[in-house]
């Protein structure tokens, strides 16, 4: 019965390890710049949480940065290929169900993301080593970041008609709301207005639950984080799946 989502599970896996230095490593050493040039620059300006450094701050939001970016990378792009190239044809020939494919796609995209962010954590180590107080944190809110991110990458390929469409999506849409999500700095030290405006952000709720779970403490209740984003993990998932077995722009 799941012969075909292991099959196309393990292709998923092996397409991008093939090409690891540019799937894995590459977000490793982006992180690990991201990690020397903001937490040198800035460790004596931006006020965090009393008792951490500025350094051990970002570590957190810099490795769920990299898991986010790289599991809407991998859906995004292999089915984007696989429409231009038209061997999107193997998947459908076998009428796969929906729920199956989307499951191998977001799986494969799981596996890479943590990959990486396993990677950037074993990086930053040389830097500073944050204490992991709540670990179960960390596995929620990677779960629910990456199969967010994983979902929105499936869509955003059913939609696109070229890669130029979903490199706009990944820098308008994905990339400022990682960067303005908390990564680089507590968002209880924003005014007011922008405070409010972080707060609108879902990914936001991702980067501080997940900082939790390094510190034990963090800008928002854990319980109202893990609602939002496992509701927003639902929808999105929901809405991948819906589209794929109407076949919507893959099918005529």
């Amino acid at each position: 019965m799941w012969v075909p989502f292991w099959t196309l599970f393990k292709k998923e896996v092996i397409r991008f390890l093939k090409v690891w230095m540019h799937t894995v490593l590459a977000p490793v050493l982006t992180g690990g710049l991201y990690l020397f040039v903001f937490g040198e620059a800035l460790s004596k300006h931006l006020p965090v949480y009393e008792g951490v450094s500025y350094t051990a701050f970002i570590i957190p939001g810099l490795i769920m940065m990299t898991v986010l970016q790289n599991a809407f990378s991998n859906t995004a792009s292999s089915l984007i290929q696989s429409k231009i190239s038209g061997n999107l044809v193997f998947i459908l020939l076998p009428a796969i169900p929906g729920p199956q494919v989307a499951a191998a796609y977001i799986g494969a995209s799981f596996v890479r993301s943590a990959l990486a962010g396993a990677g950037l954590y074993l990086l930053c180590s040389w830097w500073a080593s944050p204490p992991v107080r709540e670990p179960g944190l960390l596995i929620a809110f990677g779960f629910f970041g990456a199969a967010i991110m994983a979902a929105l990458g499936l869509i955003t390929a059913l939609w696109a008609e070229k890669y130029d469409q979903m490199g706009a999506v990944m820098n308008f849409v994905i990339m400022p709301l990682t960067f303005l999500s908390g990564v680089f700095y507590s968002v209880d030290s924003l005014p007011p207005f922008w405070q409010a405006a972080s707060r609108l952000n879902p990914f936001y709720y991702l980067v501080d639950g997940f900082r939790q779970g390094f510190f034990g403490s963090g800008d928002t209740n854990t319980t109202v984080s893990l609602l939002i984003v496992a509701a927003t993990a639902l929808a999105v998932t929901a809405a991948a799946v819906v589209l794929l077995v109407k076949g919507w722009k893959i099918r005529t």
